[in-house]
């Protein structure tokens, strides 16, 4: 029997989800469980967000504007950017396959540091492009100079996730800028912030500020991480007007859906509190931090709601430990484990659980 798949699927990885908390605690037989493996912000929608859901509901017989209008807009008026070089969509990571479905063929390649967001070559591969993977440096950062270099006459998109995930480590300004004057005009450079509201480091730029008026230079946010809209997975991006168009084209329809855009609009209009949220996560980062120095002596310093712990081989056995003990992080065996800060409850209890981990 013939396949009604393409054979090169086999070989592609699946993403990975976040555990589900309630089934690892009925496993372990307690109360509860502690899930810091999906980047998450622990405390709940922000104001506004649950009523805007509320209205939006009663409504959901009836299609969403596919144009994002009234999301565009405030978008625009926040960020200062034209709505015509705006689209949205079933968070970051979908516009990211929109992207590279837009600007791609197959046979092109697509250029990303390595370790980095996992979903970049699944991406890559369902679009029957080639990954060119750059190694981190040894301080588990971008290497851009060798990005640099690995750009060819193939070259159709270079990613530069900045923080980030899942090492946390950021590219500063000097070293962006001249980056961003090597990559050629006709390449699609996509600069992932998905974690900028969580960026504490004067020197690393906003790039949506710095480059926005780069004809060859997309921004990526979301409002799953910082606004706390990770259940309706709510992405945009900033772009040159033709490249917004093309995503806008290429999307697929309704994907930003109306509880989304209601909720979307309502989380934009609660900056201070989101800031409130975010300075409390941060606070919570850098303790974190501090603390795991003292059990893992080369940990990164992060600047994203998350730390990683460069413990290669014994990375799957620590987050089995972890999970032993009803916390739930995120192994990338053979490389590392990324811990999403929580509340300081459930830090301290993360705390405890990896200095149990690795004192066994």
């Amino acid at each position: 029997m013939s396949r009604l798949t393409r054979d090169d699927l086999d070989l592609l990885p699946s993403y990975v989800p976040g555990r589900n908390p309630s089934d690892l605690a009925r496993e372990l037989g307690l109360p509860d469980a502690i899930k810091l493996a999906s980047n998450e912000v622990p405390y709940g929608p922000l104001p506004g967000v649950t009523e805007a859901i509320q209205q939006a509901a009663t409504q959901v017989h009836r299609y969403p504007d596919m144009g994002v209008l009234a999301l565009r807009n405030e978008l625009a008026e926040r960020y200062g950017v034209d709505s015509a070089r705006i689209a949205t969509g079933c968070g970051s990571v979908a516009l990211t396959e929109h992207l590279v479905k837009a600007a791609t063929m197959p046979g092109d390649e697509v250029i990303y540091a390595w370790r980095s967001f996992e979903a970049y070559p699944i991406i890559v591969a369902g679009a029957a492009t080639t990954s060119v993977r750059v190694p981190n440096t040894a301080g588990h950062g971008h290497d851009l100079n060798a990005m640099a270099a690995a750009i060819t006459d193939r070259t159709r998109v270079v990613f530069v996730c900045n923080p980030n995930n899942p090492t946390g480590t950021v590219v500063r300004r000097a070293e962006l800028e001249r980056f961003v004057d090597r990559v050629p005009q006709d390449v699609l450079l996509i600069i992932d912030e998905a974690y900028r509201e969580f960026v504490t480091d004067p020197e690393v730029p906003d790039a949506l500020a710095l480059f926005g008026d780069r004809p060859n230079v997309v921004v990526l946010r979301t409002l799953s991480k910082a606004w706390g809209l990770a259940g309706l997975r709510v992405g945009w991006l900033a772009a040159p007007s033709q490249v917004a168009e093309a995503v806008r084209k290429v999307v697929t329809p309704f994907s930003t859906n109306a509880v989304a855009q209601a909720a979307a609009i309502a989380a934009l209009r609660a900056g201070d509190e989101m800031r409130r949220r975010t300075a409390k996560i941060i606070a919570e980062r850098d303790r974190v931090y501090k603390a795991l120095l003292t059990l893992v002596s080369d940990i990164p310093e992060s600047q994203s709601n998350f730390v990683w712990l460069p413990l290669r081989d014994a990375a799957a056995g620590f987050a089995a430990a972890c999970e032993r003990r009803g916390v739930i992080v995120r192994a990338f065996p053979g490389d590392g484990v990324r811990v999403t800060i929580g509340t300081s409850e459930e830090n301290d209890t993360f705390l405890a659980a990896a200095e149990a981990a690795l004192a066994g």
